[in-house]
């Protein structure tokens, strides 16, 4: 029961919100069910529904096609090198447009937010060549770099910390002789944890679950876990089973990091809201 209406959740809410966790969390079931099926068993019409017990071949024939351990830790070091580095530098910027005062401060967020419309397929070949000039084809900094810095990053923290962050805080600290830098490290970073929190959940989620520019830049040398998946289940029958183990592999890291954020994220969400 709400304490501000009074009003208390009524049957149709609680079947509309269960019909939302079901349809919401099928996918990865079915994804279970799959990966522990064999290819003889996705083909019957209707598929069987609970899970079966090829988990293990299916994960060893994964193992077999793909360097799956390999890709594991490389999308984990870029994953994580990406999202400290965007949550950093885009709270450094969403302070900047937020909250000091320069010359075309205006023009720069309406260039930043601008470069969101411009679709990323149209950057690829300056990017490959650029990174071709560099030498770092087919190694880990071609995809880390392009990105540490998101225009909606710099654009989310800059929103959260217009509200989230008084002014009087800040001039506080000027009188008391506090520098840029040591207001945004005592004084900025504690109040924007929440929102950095979330900006480094999606961002995780979103560098773990790239494929397009790291199929671009990376081989089978040094793949991430999505351009790893590409290699299973070939032959003259595509074996779906072995896909949906390696898939279910490929999800667990991001399923452990939302389960141990998630609470947090939400918590540390709600005391910002009350804060405000």
């Amino acid at each position: 029961m709400s304490a501000r209406t009074g009003r208390r959740a009524g049957p149709v809410a609680y079947a509309v919100l269960v019909l939302a966790v079901l349809v919401s969390a099928f996918p990865f079931y079915w994804t279970l069910v799959a990966a522990t099926r064999s290819n003889a068993d996705l083909a019957k019409v209707p598929p069987s529904l609970l899970p079966g017990p090829n988990l293990i071949p299916n994960i060893r024939a994964v193992l077999d096609e793909a360097d799956i351990g390999r890709a594991l830790l490389n999308s984990l070091l870029v994953s994580g090198s990406i999202t400290v580095g965007t949550v950093l530098c885009c709270t450094l910027a969403g302070f900047a447009f937020a909250k000091l005062r320069f010359r075309g401060r205006g023009a720069l967020l309406a260039l930043t937010v601008g470069t969101m419309m411009i679709p990323p397929q149209l950057g690829v070949i300056p990017l490959f060549m650029l990174i071709a000039e560099l030498g770092w084809v087919d190694r880990l900094q071609s995809v880390i770099l392009p990105g540490l810095v998101s225009a909606f990053g710099v654009f989310f923290m800059r929103q959260f910390l217009v509200r989230a962050l008084p002014d009087e805080l800040i001039e506080a600290a000027r009188t008391d002789g506090a520098s840029s830098a040591r207001i945004f490290w005592s004084i900025v970073v504690p109040v924007a944890r929440p929102g950095m929190a979330v900006l480094g959940l999606l961002t995780f989620m979103s560098s773990w679950n790239d494929f397009f520019w790291p199929i671009v830049a990376l081989s089978s040398r040094e793949p991430t876990v999505q351009v790893a998946l590409r290699q299973l289940g070939g032959g003259y029958v595509h074996d779906q089973s072995v896909v949906m183990a390696g898939t279910l592999l490929g999800t667990l890291p991001v399923l452990l990091v939302f389960g141990l954020l998630g609470r947090q994220i939400v918590g540390g969400i709600m005391r910002g809201a009350v804060k405000g």
